[in-house]
């Protein structure tokens, strides 16, 4: 048995949450299972554990989206946890909209008391995911692939997401202002320009810098075989700034952004668009032990190509930051063959992390007899599986 998680989410109430009028469920165990038929209101349950964290959780939900539906308007919700951090000690983080609030504010609260910054629960807690959706992730276009790894860098570097904010929010503005120009005919102060130029290039370096960190730090995990019986797999950033950053100090690679885009204002003015710079990344995945492009791999390889990566990022937030992560992992066993999944329950008895799955088949966790909980889901139900008895807990 695998040593006890650094973190554990040991009580979930929801109030008007998506499909769930009121819940309130203990979690004792340190895998957690919730089988059920579709519509029964699983995923709706990991995304409300997600929300717990910082962000906009595993759907990306706006929050006016988020409440239960009644008289053809969302009401307000709530989504609270009780966790036990790695010294054992209790504390509670809440979310959802204000009493009386507009639907579309979102609070937090940690311990009773209003949450100012996100940045306070990313020291506290962090969750990893998958799910259906991410499948598509090697068909998708590279916007995805390169939000899916925004995420991973989120996780362990909290301050990421806003230099990501920060890069595009000076990058819309540059635009628009060479839009008008050509659209109106009126020149931009070149100054105006040259500063929202110097603000991307900033935070631009900083987003490239830290993407190519974490794809290094991840396939030195991959490598070390943390995630067992799964194919290995390699990441590699194809972005030209996270290139210049391997030859040059980071001022000297921001020096060249300023000059590149001010060249090169007509030619994006034309395009209606900034056609150079890091929001043009792309995250390629390579299944090593065939030595060939996930895009041309089966479906099942490709979840298990996802799956992996999944696992060793939740090692690397283990080792890095001195708890796991809570891992929600949603349909995991779809394209997953009887081999493979073997390989990830194995993997996740290994792992010191608290994991939630889910499914339609109860029958398919049957291995985790004895190591998991388990939980029955129907539409505004959730009880106990007997036939999963209880663990020693969590």
């Amino acid at each position: 048995m695998a040593p006890a998680p650094a973190l554990c989410l040991t009580r979930l109430m929801l109030r008007d949450f998506r499909s769930w009028a009121a819940l309130t469920v203990p979690f004792q165990a340190r895998i957690v299972v919730v089988a059920g038929s579709n519509g029964a209101g699983k995923t709706n349950l990991l995304e409300a554990i997600s929300l717990l964290g910082p962000g906009r959780g595993l759907r990306g939900a706006k929050t006016a989206e988020l409440g239960r539906h009644a008289a053809g308007a969302p009401l307000p919700w709530a989504s609270a946890g009780r966790f036990r951090d790695p010294l054992g000690q209790e504390f509670d983080v809440g979310t959802g909209t204000p009493e009386g609030g507009p639907p579309e504010r979102r609070i937090f609260r940690l311990d009773g008391a209003p949450v100012r910054a996100q940045a306070e629960l990313a020291e506290r807690l962090a969750a990893v995911w998958l799910t259906p959706q991410m499948d598509r992730l090697f068909q998708d276009g590279a916007g995805d692939r390169r939000r899916f790894l925004d995420r991973l860098v989120w996780a362990l570097e909290p301050h990421h997401a806003r230099e990501v904010a920060a890069y595009d929010n000076a990058m819309a503005q540059r635009n628009r202002l060479l839009a008008q120009e050509r659209r109106e005919g009126l020149r931009v102060d070149p100054a105006w320009l040259a500063g929202l130029e110097d603000a991307m290039a900033r935070h631009g370096v900083a987003v490239a810098a830290a993407r190519r960190g974490l794809v290094a730090r991840l396939n030195a995990t991959l490598a070390d075989g943390v995630t067992g019986a799964f194919p290995a797999a390699r990441l590699a950033l194809t972005c030209p700034v996270s290139a210049a950053l391997a030859a040059a100090p980071a001022l000297a690679v921001e020096d060249g952004l300023r000059a590149d885009w001010a060249a090169c204002r007509g030619r994006d003015s034309a395009a209606g668009a900034t056609l150079t710079g890091p929001h043009r990344a792309d995250l390629l995945f390579t299944h090593v032990p065939k030595d060939i492009p996930a895009a041309l791999c089966s479906t099942g390889e490709q979840k298990a190509l996802l799956v992996a990566v999944v696992l060793a990022h939740a090692a690397l937030i283990a080792a890095a930051r001195g708890f796991a992560p809570l891992l929600l992992l949603d349909e995991v066993a779809a394209h997953l063959d009887e081999t493979r999944r073997e390989a990830l329950f194995a993997a996740l008895a290994a792992l010191p992390a608290q994991a939630f799955l889910t499914g339609t088949d109860a029958a398919v966790f049957a291995p985790l007899r004895g190591i998991a909980e388990a939980f029955r889901a129907s539409p505004g139900a959730l009880v106990p599986d007997g036939d999963f008895p209880v663990p020693g807990g969590a």
